[in-house]
């Protein structure tokens, strides 16, 4: 019996799906949305969550996994609660994830919970408001806060704290955002920043790699072979197993040989590499009344063209999307 999985051309299994519910955000993080950007999708051609139910029942009778909703801000489309819960009963899905700037997270974690999501991950650059506010173009680190505390309180675990390390904003504070983690049993993730768009490029990119030396001998790290989600983050933890330290580097160390995940876009567009513009267009297929038979074999074949790596240093000024449209 041939293998149903999803296999590149280069012999990468995909199993996880970054699906991008709206490209909207309440917070303007520079990285991700430049200053003043108005150029968001009509909500009219946004995938429906029928729409999305057939792309993820697809993936997932391919072989695929994992899925995780992102946007934008993905807590800002009506009902998520529901989708979640639909795409949780998909027979096959093993693990339904969700990336969030937590603005919204206090009123929504225990209904999400109660839908299936499994896990979070919570965007946090600072834990100094002025600096939160610089970053993320609001002040709005209390609901931040507020709602990681939900997040705990509803039973999420692991919850991962993902932070965007830059020069001149938040390099200093690192071991503050150690210290917060261990006390609140989070799991930090450092994240180099990408010229994605205009942000992206202007961010203030910072190698990570003796950050991550340093923090690992201030607190007694060792690199570890942990597994946690699928993703490109490597991992250290502590000797008693009490903390766990991420990074993801995609500029310094970038991982591409082992990528295993493609993102679809809220308008239904499937980029098939962070870094490139390879794309399928599923919206057009989807409203012309594709098959199930049609659906997998446009997957296959998008899969197969697949980009080998990112060309993040030797083009940087490649990608003009913005990080937000893409999804996280």
């Amino acid at each position: 019996m041939p293998d149903p999985s999803l296999i590149d051309r280069f012999g990468r299994r995909i199993d996880y799906l970054r699906l991008s519910v709206t490209d909207r955000c309440d917070l303007r993080c520079t990285y991700c949305l430049p200053k003043g950007f108005k150029d968001f999708e009509e909500p009219a051609d946004w995938l429906t969550f029928a729409e999305i139910e057939r792309v993820v029942a697809a993936f997932v009778r391919l072989g695929t996994r994992r899925v995780r909703l992102t946007g934008g801000e993905p807590l800002l489309r009506r009902n998520l609660a529901e989708l979640a819960s639909r795409l949780k009963a998909l027979p096959g899905l093993a693990d339904l994830s969700l990336s969030t700037n937590a603005t919204g997270l206090a009123q929504q974690a225990e209904t999400l919970r109660r839908a299936g999501v499994d896990r979070l991950n919570v965007s946090l650059d600072s834990l100094r408001p002025e600096r939160f506010a610089r970053a993320a173009g609001r002040d709005a680190l209390a609901k931040v806060l507020a709602g990681l505390d939900a997040a705990r309180a509803a039973g999420f675990a692991p919850i991962k704290i993902n932070t965007v390390v830059q020069a001149g904003l938040n390099e200093d504070e690192l071991d503050d955002l150690v210290a917060y983690c261990l006390e609140h049993g989070f799991i930090l993730r450092l994240i180099e920043a990408m010229p994605i768009g205009e942000g992206g490029r202007n961010a203030a990119y910072i190698d990570l790699q003796p950050h991550i030396q340093r923090l690992a001998e201030r607190f007694s790290l060792t690199a570890s072979t942990l597994e946690l989600g699928g993703g490109p983050a490597r991992y250290w933890r502590s000797h008693d197993g009490a903390f766990t330290l991420g990074y993801i580097t995609p500029i310094s160390q970038h991982f591409c040989a082992t990528c295993n995940r493609v993102r679809l876009t809220c308008d239904g567009t499937l980029y098939l590499c962070l870094g490139q513009e390879d794309k399928l267009a599923l919206r057009p297929l989807l409203r012309a009344g594709i098959d199930e038979a049609g659906l997998d074999a446009a997957l296959r074949q998008a899969i197969d063209r697949k980009p080998e790596r990112h060309e993040f240093r030797e083009q940087p000024g490649k990608i003009i999307r913005v990080m937000a449209y893409t999804g996280g």
